[in-house]
């Protein structure tokens, strides 16, 4: 058998590469990650899009596994913005000494397991190969941004932007005539930002989008001073919660409400911004009248916000709210109440194509200096499927997911042994609070490894009738939420000719972390340990 360079291979040093990495060398594992940017951070060393932040608040969307990290970091705002949040990955970085075990600018192009060796073979852009008895994806969920297959896009003589992929040097938009084709998270961000500076902006709507007030602040010292002093009890208390979120939740459904307890619930939420807009009952994302006052609330809300009626017609959803990833934002309606905005409808009168000069839509060119594409990412498999992975008897990946992703527990897929994935699809992953539901990932598999070690163990594979069950779960479970009803990323919607298949797991954090704590429990039910 022949020898391996490294004990594991790490793909990403975001969030989750960071600490996957922090554990297996507390483990005594040699261990490497490999990542395309030249520094850690992952989904927030990419975006660097104006406007752009967090939509969980800091205290929380933070690690927990360094009590000291915990007690020393200070967040200045209720939702960082992204250039804290980086900042925040780097003195992670620094203070555990990750980064020399760290290569960056590098992109792994394959990993083939080795059937006769028993290992996985990687190889990078730069021609190098390295062997690993284990390797971990810790890729993201939202790393691979989409290119929109418009005619001519590269025809244009200005500008040209992706949210996902934004310049590392500010950019300075000062009397420009820019345009922002897209209107889901990052365009609501980005729009207002850029409105502050552009001579003139116009929007692209495909469909529009319910976004919730962020209502961000700077932070309340007194407010900072009672989650550190009970962090180890807010944290116990955020795995009990279905999205891993401590606030405030209510247990009545909405159909059995008065309506104007309803309403104040919602007025309530609305000032106190976010994403637990919804959280005041039970049934607003799977009953279909529950939801439907909820979403006229905001629709209302927009009405009152946007001067002109006929944009701010345009401007309200004609899906069910919260189907797609809610949106949080800042000044996004006002905006239009400018001069200077204009909201331009694609879904009647869709984009022809792309000139030197501009867009042309309707048959009418318009031009501008720049071009800000905000068209999302191909979500949750896009990264794994930029890989040439293979597993045993040089099955493809792609192949085995040709129908939609099949993972069990989103951590491992059956015929890949010894590889693991960081919140994978299959796990609750973008529906909870992030940084939570990584850790949950990187323990069961440094636990994993250390178990397998432990009793001389050399592979672990999921085996396909578990994968098959969980799979089938998945989509039980997606089936019962309003969410699998809409067309969002969330399915594949986004990205022409993907499988429409809901990939994260619908059930929530605690259900979650409870079936994979049984699963170790019963032995690593499921799985095959040879």
């Amino acid at each position: 058998m022949g020898k391996q360079d490294l004990d594991v291979v790490v793909i990403g040093a975001g969030f989750g590469g960071m600490y996957m990495l922090h554990r297996l060398r507390k483990m005594g594992l040699r261990a490497r990650a490999y990542e395309v940017g030249d520094d850690v951070g992952g989904t927030w060393y990419w975006n660097r899009y104006p406007g752009a932040r967090v939509d969980v608040e800091s205290m929380q969307y933070s690690y927990q596994f360094d009590e000291e990290l915990q007690q020393e970091w200070e967040w200045s705002e209720k939702y960082s913005p992204q250039p804290e949040i980086l900042r925040y990955a780097q003195h992670v970085a620094e203070r555990f000494d990750l980064r020399k075990d760290i290569q960056f600018n590098t992109r792994v192009t394959a990993a083939h397991f080795d059937d006769a060796n028993e290992d996985w073979l990687i190889t990078t852009d730069r021609g190098e190969q390295v062997r690993a008895r284990h390797f971990v994806l810790a890729v993201g969920c939202l790393s691979s941004f989409n290119v929109p297959d418009i005619p001519g896009i590269n025809d244009f003589a200005g500008d040209s932007y992706y949210t996902g992929k934004w310049p590392h040097k500010p950019v300075d938009f000062s009397g420009q005539r820019v345009a922002v084709i897209g209107t889901g998270s990052s365009a609501m961000q980005s729009s207002p930002e850029i409105a502050k500076q552009a001579s003139a902006l116009t929007v692209f709507q495909r469909t529009a989008n319910f976004s919730i007030p962020a209502q961000n602040r700077p932070q309340d010292p007194d407010y900072v001073a009672y989650v550190k002093a009970n962090y180890p009890e807010l944290r116990a208390k955020a795995k009990t919660i279905y999205g891993g979120v401590v606030d405030e939740f209510g247990t009545a459904k909405a159909l059995e409400t008065p309506i104007e307890e309803i309403h104040k619930d919602l007025e309530a939420r609305w000032q106190k911004g976010g994403l637990t807009f919804l959280g005041g009952f039970t049934d607003m994302l799977t009953d279909r009248q529950a939801n439907e006052i909820a979403a006229e609330f905001a629709k209302n809300k927009i009405r009152s916000i946007v001067k002109d009626p006929k944009t701010a017609e345009m401007l309200c959803p004609k899906n069910i709210i919260g189907g797609k990833r809610l949106c949080v934002d800042t000044e996004y309606f006002a905006m239009y109440n400018h001069p200077h905005v204009n909201l331009l409808d694609v879904q009647e009168t869709p984009i022809e194509r792309i000139t030197a000069k501009g867009i042309v839509r309707g048959g009418v060119e318009h031009e501008f200096d720049s071009i800000v594409y905000a068209t999302g990412y191909d979500a949750i498999t896009g990264s794994y499927l930029r890989i040439d992975i293979r597993g045993r008897n040089g099955v493809e990946l792609k192949d085995h997911w040709d129908a939609g992703p099949r993972t069990y527990l989103g951590l491992m897929v059956s015929g890949f042994p010894n590889m693991f994935m960081v919140t994978g699809p299959g796990s609750p992953s973008v529906l909870t609070n992030m940084l939570p539901s990584i850790e949950i990932s990187v323990e069961w598999i440094t636990d994993a490894i250390a178990d397998m070690r432990a009793e001389d163990k050399k592979l672990c594979q999921a085996r396909p009738e578990a994968e098959a069950e969980w799979v089938a779960h998945v989509n039980e479970v997606a089936s019962k939420s309003l969410r699998s009803t809409v067309k969002s990323w969330y399915i594949g919607a986004n990205i022409p000719g993907k499988p429409s298949v809901f990939m994260p797991y619908l059930g929530g954090q605690p259900a979650y972390l409870a079936k994979c704590q049984e699963v170790v429990a019963n032995g690593y039910e499921g799985f095959d340990l040879t």
